[in-house]
């Protein structure tokens, strides 16, 4: 009798180990955005301030890189039946058009407050992502033509960045006067710019003051998160495509006809070669995740190679499966966890305890304190219990085998 697990797929032939990685990225999703405070948060569990790195500045990332390994993995086989482009174009152009408008219902949500509403965010940048890279993929599927945009788009992308002058606006205008920008944490200390001209500061990578930053200023309409620079703008959406783009290259790696296993050597050869690259160039343009700089994608991207490479070696290629159902279950329904971690906040945080004195979330986060535990600690806390509300329902669906796609 057989100890093996079995799980319900959305599709059979569909790979185990990506559903794990994509699962346990959007957990981690969860965790980071859903402290019991945001005054009270581990360090590791916070994004960088500004150039660096942390644990929860590679969440983001990876969920692209995995959006690129699975556009190859579906598109593939529809372009081997010799599916109709058109008809695929269509659908590819339907679903960012749902995940973009996800993205900013999460926003609005629960008030609707229109006049303060903010164009870019985290699926928003998913969909352009896919989309841009799904299309890239069906008329560019041959994996040099993928290396060569690829490269493209990151040393265009440290081209723009570091040698492009920065017109004078009234943001840099102010910083050049006080040595601050706006923030959504109030003001920040800026580095002074290097004014060239009347009209131009020199290229730089500061806060408010980069190209990036000033681009969102000229062009997005309504709110930016940090007031005067988006870390999901217009012009770092480039990068992030090369995220996906890195995924598509290890997903065509993995259809290759090589033997899975020397496909998994080169997985961890091909990751490990993208994190030297990456700590090597960060010396010259640094890994930023607002910046969404080159060497920030080679970094990330190799780091998640590594990961899923190991996953499918000990998932698929050895068989282990201890422990890895909670994973699969956020896996297969990944878009439905994270828009339900958006919703659910006000429930929670809904003062309806205690004469409406005392939310879900704050009678548990306080709890925890009184009893002894750690500000940090009793956030992280009410961070996994806030997840395992939403596995709760994604266990359900998945129960019921009800995979929603969009």
């Amino acid at each position: 009798m057989s100890n093996k697990t079995e799980f319900f797929l959305p599709s059979p032939n569909r790979l185990l180990s990506l559903d794990i990685l994509r699962g346990l990225t959007i957990a981690g999703m969860i965790i980071v955005n859903d402290p019991g405070s945001w005054s009270t948060v581990y360090p590791m569990l916070r994004h960088a301030d500004w150039h660096g790195i942390t644990p929860t500045d590679l969440v983001f990332p990876f969920f692209l890189f995995i959006v690129g390994v699975s556009i190859t993995l579906s598109y593939t086989k529809q372009l081997k039946i010799n599916a109709p482009k058109g008809k695929m174009i269509g659908k590819i152009f339907k679903r960012t058009a749902i995940i973009f408008t996800l993205g900013v219902f999460l926003w609005l949500f629960p008030k609707f407050d229109f006049a303060g509403v903010r164009i870019p965010g985290v699926l928003q940048r998913i969909a352009l992502v896919f989309g841009a890279t799904s299309i890239l993929f069906i008329y560019q599927n041959h994996w040099k033509r993928q290396v060569i945009i690829t490269i493209a788009l990151l040393i265009g992308y440290w081209i723009l960045m570091t040698l492009i002058p920065v017109p004078i606006d009234e943001t840099i205008l102010g910083v050049l006067e006080t040595g601050q920008a706006k923030a959504s944490s109030g003001m920040i200390d800026v580095l002074t710019s290097t004014k060239i001209s009347d009209n131009l500061i020199a290229a730089n990578l500061e806060p408010a003051t980069n190209l990036e930053a000033w681009i969102d200023r000229q062009v997005i309409p309504f709110r930016l998160y940090q007031y005067t620079w988006d870390p999901e703008g217009l012009l770092s959406t480039l990068p992030s495509i090369a995220s996906a783009t890195t995924g598509i290259l290890i997903g065509q790696l993995w259809l290759s006809k090589n033997k899975p296993e020397k496909k998994v050597i080169w997985m961890f050869v091909i990751g490990f070669a993208w994190l030297v690259i990456g700590a090597i160039w960060h010396y010259a343009f640094p890994i930023n995740k607002n910046l969404w700089t080159s060497s920030y994608v080679l970094f990330t991207s190799g780091l998640c190679t590594l990961l899923f490479a190991s996953c499918i070696w000990l998932v698929d290629l050895q068989g282990y499966q201890k422990g890895i159902f909670p994973f699969v279950v956020f896996g297969t329904n990944a878009i439905t966890a994270y828009v339900l971690h958006g919703i659910l906040n006000t429930p929670v945080e809904a003062k309806v305890f205690n004469g409406r004195e005392s939310s879900l979330k704050s009678m548990i986060y306080d709890g925890l304190q009184n009893i002894g535990l750690s500000a940090n600690l009793s956030s992280f806390l009410w961070a996994l219990f806030y997840t395992w509300i939403v596995y709760v329902i994604v266990w359900t669906m998945y129960k019921r085998k009800i995979f929603l796609k969009v």
